[in-house]
């Protein structure tokens, strides 16, 4: 019995050291690229095999700051039409997913292969024929061009994150509310949104994540008069100033990191709610 108790305690101290080194293994994984991104911002020079840079300076963020650079009006672009996109593709996609989820009705394959289509296709190709499109219509060089575009690889996205979280929901939980006296709208903040509220986050995150550092799409339509973040650093990254971009970087890093800590959030949220509610 001494001996069984003992091989016990050991598997359950391996396990739990392994379980401890797969985290911090993955935890320096995910940090070091930003350490070095810091490093890099930070330096004024950084040759081979040096492993630390020799010199030091705020060059890089000075600049960043400065109002010559245009940073922040860039960012204030990229925001403004990620939250746009974010909008437009949940309001999109909210009913495309129910019906794809809750129905079943003639085609429905064949719409979902449609859904998959702006993923699979080359983004060249679309973009050159979205740009095509928008030039007749007189949308090219626009911020709504940009928006517009940008939604073609959000919305599909979104519908079918936001799918899956309706195929948990239980419709039956929403026709009782309604035969209880519950508005739709209260059916829908009190059933619905709960229920999908996971999967709503994370539709969310993706179609910003999506439109956020959308590059060749954004240049295309925007035709250059349309300067978003990942324009700058694309910029600064071709003209080889590592130091810039690099604090390029870690600024267009952080609302992005900022979108995640909030859907983590609102899924511990959403989870606990439906815990509650089951």
């Amino acid at each position: 019995m001494l001996c069984l108790r003992m091989n016990e305690a050991t598997n359950k101290g391996l396990k739990r050291a392994w379980r401890i080194g797969a985290v911090v293994t993955v935890s320096g994984l995910a940090i070091m690229p930003l350490v070095l991104l810091v490093v890099w911002s930070l330096a004024r020079a950084w040759f081979w095999p040096a492993l630390l840079p020799r010199e030091w300076s705020l060059r890089a963020w000075s600049y960043v700051f400065s109002p010559a650079a245009d940073v922040f009006n860039a960012l204030g672009f990229s925001a403004g039409i990620a939250l746009a996109v974010t909008l437009l593709a949940l309001v999109a996609a909210l009913p495309a997913a129910r019906a794809l989820a809750l129905h079943e009705f003639r085609g429905k394959r064949l719409l979902l292969f449609a859904l998959l289509l702006p993923v699979l296709a080359p983004p060249l190709a679309a973009t050159m024929g979205m740009h095509a499109l928008f030039l007749r219509y007189g949308l090219s060089d626009t911020i709504l061009g940009v928006a517009l575009a940008h939604l073609v690889p959000a919305v599909p996205y979104a519908t079918l994150m936001l799918a899956g979280s309706f195929s948990r929901l239980d419709p039956d939980l929403e026709a009782q509310a309604r035969t209880l006296g519950a508005s739709r709208l209260r059916v829908w903040r009190y059933v619905t949104m709960p229920a999908i509220l996971p999967g709503l986050a994370v539709a969310a995150a993706f179609a910003f994540l999506i439109s956020w550092s959308q590059y060749l799409t954004t240049l295309f339509i925007g035709g250059g008069r349309v300067i978003t973040l990942p324009l700058i650093v694309v910029a600064f990254q071709r003209g080889g100033d590592e130091a810039v971009t690099a604090a390029l970087s870690l600024v267009f890093l952080l609302p992005a990191l900022m979108v995640l800590a909030g859907v983590s959030r609102l899924m511990s949220d959403g989870n606990k709610i439906a815990r509650r509610t089951a």
